[in-house]
């Protein structure tokens, strides 16, 4: 009599331990590079630490409490929060527009599609000093064309205001590409079925974009919304290059003001205070997109 050969589990779950120990190196540099900082970074935040000596002295909640009567601060917040909200909705609107007219078949499409992509790839050091030359007050490029037609210079940088916006725009225009990316993605993976169902009942143009595949894009919008807002939250390198927080602290986002309250003004705990504070904001902005989103959530989204 034949007996039937016993197989072991052993290695099954050999197999699923070695596949789990290929996460400890990802862990391990989680750990080391955000973990470690963030706690490290909270500690400081309570101390007047100048960056510098192997002393400091615990001050409380002291550098927290100067957040909310330094007026310099309160401004970067708004700034802040401009550069997120300002160029989240502009990548929203030129991404999904650029994502629908991509989508359709015409020659030369991926020729388009990787060129609006293209400066996804520029560092945003690079991005920021080819605008800066553009907009520069003595031999800016702009400036230069409209003195060719008559025109007075315009101190494009200097006026605070002004500024701002162009900041918006430079980063809403380099980041653009990516939320095109994601809403074709979204777009190419709307079931046919769906589309020729509401051509045969009639929804054509507007009326199927708005019925059928705005709801079904539903993904593409939360994953977009949430990258962008993140990215402007906490942008600096485009605010580095083209004004450097000027003039005077007028357009300085938290990131740029932290760097200058820790070099400059050495005082390394003040700056970690507002670290803590930006990484709050961020991630209850970013907490409460997910919820609003996941409790819309389409079936079959």
């Amino acid at each position: 009599m034949k007996h039937k050969k016993q197989t072991s589990n052993v290695p099954s779950v050999f197999s699923k331990r070695r596949v789990n120990l290929l996460y400890v190196p990802a862990v391990l540099l989680f750990l080391v590079f955000t973990i470690y900082p963030l706690i490290n970074g909270f500690a400081l935040s309570f101390t007047d630490w100048n960056g510098y000596s192997a002393g400091y002295n615990n001050v409380g909640a002291k550098n927290y409490l100067r957040l909310f009567t330094d007026e310099i601060f309160l401004s970067a917040l708004v700034n802040t929060l401009i550069y997120g909200f300002g160029s989240t909705l502009i990548q929203q609107i030129l991404g999904l527009s650029l994502a629908l007219a991509l989508d359709r078949k015409f020659r030369g499409r991926t020729v388009m599609r990787a060129i609006v992509y293209l400066p996804v790839l520029i560092s945003p050091v690079v991005m920021g000093t080819m605008y800066y030359l553009l907009f520069a007050y003595n031999y800016g490029g702009l400036n230069d064309i409209m003195i060719a037609f008559g025109l007075d210079r315009v101190a494009w940088l200097s006026n605070p205001h002004l500024a701002i916006v162009i900041i918006v725009l430079v980063n809403s225009i380099q980041f653009v590409g990516i939320s095109m990316v994601i809403y074709l993605a979204g777009l190419q993976s709307i079931p046919q079925m769906y589309l020729e169902a509401a051509a045969v009942d009639g929804a054509v143009g507007w009326t199927r974009f708005r019925s059928i595949t705005m709801p079904l894009l539903q993904p593409a919008f939360a994953t977009s919304i949430v990258l962008n807002l993140i990215g402007g939250l906490k942008l600096f390198d485009v605010i580095q290059v083209l004004t450097g927080g000027g003039p005077g602290y007028s357009t300085h986002s938290i990131s740029t003001l932290i760097s200058k309250t820790y070099f400059d003004s050495q005082t390394a705990g003040y700056a970690s205070a507002m670290g803590i504070v930006l990484f709050i904001t961020i991630a209850a902005f970013t907490f409460v997109l997910n919820s609003w989103f996941n409790n819309h959530q389409v079936e079959g989204a």
